[in-house]
């Protein structure tokens, strides 16, 4: 078992965290430094990934639940989100915002040329 403290900002406030984690690593594996990495490679994957899913494109909130179609649609959304990060958009939730009803902006930007 592992225990991290750190210190928060949220806007002008600050704030003390803690957290507890369990690993399977043995003592001599689990060196502070290794736990950290550990630790922060899972929230990156966490932030990059699912909090892009869930608030971008409401994955969490979406009612789809029965045949192939939630895992078509999670495959759409990860190839949008894989798409935008090709193209170094810098706020996903943004552009996404911005494009979602302009289809020749969304083509424009993917380098896909629109049939008149």
């Amino acid at each position: 078992m592992c225990r991290l403290e750190r210190t928060v900002r949220r806007g002008a406030a600050l704030s003390r965290e803690v957290a507890y984690a369990i690993t399977s690593l043995s003592l001599l594996c689990a060196t502070p430094q290794r736990l950290l990495r550990i630790w922060r490679g899972h929230w990156a994957i966490e932030n990059r990934s699912h909090y892009v899913r869930d608030v971008t494109f409401g994955e969490d909130a979406c009612r789809v639940r029965s045949g192939n179609a939630p895992q078509m649609l999670a495959a759409l959304r990860n190839a949008s989100i894989s798409l935008l990060h090709a193209k170094k958009v810098k706020n996903l939730t943004a552009t996404v915002r911005n494009l979602s009803w302009q289809s020749s902006k969304t083509a424009q930007l993917l380098g896909i040329r629109e049939v008149q």
